[in-house]
């Protein structure tokens, strides 16, 4: 079976010298030293000023909803995972579905202002597939309105605009670094933003709210391991390697694929490319499922990544509209995607599905 993404996994030696490390000091969790190295690097190599470490993109994205005291209505996108709409109700708030673009699928900035009303409190926009939101216009709204930004980047590690990083935008970026990410630490996550003082507050709240025997703030356990951190310091170096190789890859899936009768989302104009998915969109949802169904006949995973459309959840009180969202979602497909798929299978992915379309 090819699946539709697999994890990278660093040479096991790598790993062990850390494991020997943890083994000989026995300092296992609680902002060890590996935390705070992976930490201190991945500010260098996200070019951002405040990180933290957290067990992964959800509790991160609940983290940056209770350190804002966010209340009332958040709008946000129907087109991304069930995380993000789950952490906004998950912390008593009310997501309002704002339809998204037609080529980029974020959140449209249009859409986000005919949603603004006085229970509004916050923007929490995706970066989809990694492809940056319109930022700049986010947040001219989000200042003319007085309300606070989240930006869930759970596929956008290492994304510039302009050389800056996607994560130096908005009150607070999320980040995830599941195993299905092109950089994990099998479980885990990062919450950032530039607001020091917001950040010391997310550093309590990570944390129960106490330092030793003193008690600051409420706080909850979203800390995460040296076992978790010691791979994502086997991987960090690799990072690059891992983009040129999955760049590789979508190039020859673009060249051998039957562009006439698909269509792939396109980028902000000014962004870096990280490759995080290869989403393909469909003339119609009968096509996709024709497709999907060939592909695993022949040992082939897929993912209908978004779907359903977050505005069709089914334990929502109130229904949104969002009929761009709601086609996408029915259309679009993510291929097989990761760091050593054959060249040969890409090939045979591509047969299949151009005799299908």
């Amino acid at each position: 079976m090819i699946n539709v993404t697999k994890s990278y996994l660093p040479p096991i030696e790598e790993y062990q010298k850390y494991l020997a490390g943890i083994w000989t000091n026995s300092w296992l969790t609680n902002h060890g030293p590996l935390v705070q190295e992976l930490e201190h690097k991945l500010k260098e190599y996200l070019g951002v000023e405040n990180l933290l470490f957290v067990s992964n993109g959800t509790i991160a994205l609940q983290l940056a909803i209770k350190a804002l005291d966010l209340k009332g209505e958040i709008i946000t996108t129907p087109f991304s995972y069930v995380a993000t709409a789950a952490s906004i109700i998950w912390e008593n708030c009310t997501p309002v579905f704002a339809d998204i673009e037609n080529k980029s699928f974020c959140v449209n900035p249009e859409e986000i202002e005919k949603h603004i009303n006085s229970k509004t409190s916050a923007i929490l926009a995706t970066h989809v597939y990694g492809n940056a939101c319109n930022v700049s216009e986010i947040e001219k709204i989000a200042q003319k309105h007085n309300l606070k930004v989240i930006y869930d980047g759970a596929h956008a590690f290492g994304i510039t605009i302009n050389g800056n990083s996607i994560f130096n935008f908005g009150d607070v970026s999320t980040i995830s670094f599941h195993a299905t990410k092109l950089f994990h630490t099998i479980e885990g996550g990062a919450i950032i933003t530039k607001d020091k003082k917001l950040a010391e507050k997310l550093y309590l709240y990570r944390s129960f709210g106490h330092i030793a025997d003193d008690y600051y703030s409420v706080g909850i356990n979203g800390k995460n391991s040296e076992f978790h951190a010691a791979m994502g310091l086997c991987n960090l170096p690799r990072v690059d390697e891992i983009v040129d190789n999955r760049k590789k890859t979508v190039l020859l899936y673009k060249s051998l694929l039957n562009g006439s009768k698909i269509f792939f989302p396109e980028k902000h104009s000014r962004q870096s490319i990280n490759n995080s998915y290869f989403p393909v969109v469909f003339e119609n949802k009968e096509t996709l499922l024709s497709v999907r169904k060939a592909l695993l006949e022949n040992e082939v995973s897929t993912r209908r990544y978004f779907y359903p459309s977050l505005n069709n959840l089914p334990y929502l009180n109130t229904k949104y509209k969002c009929p761009v969202s709601e086609n996408i979602a029915e259309r679009v497909l993510c291929l097989p995607l990761y760091f050593d798929l054959n060249p040969i299978d890409v090939e045979r992915i591509c047969k299949i599905v151009n005799s299908v379309i």
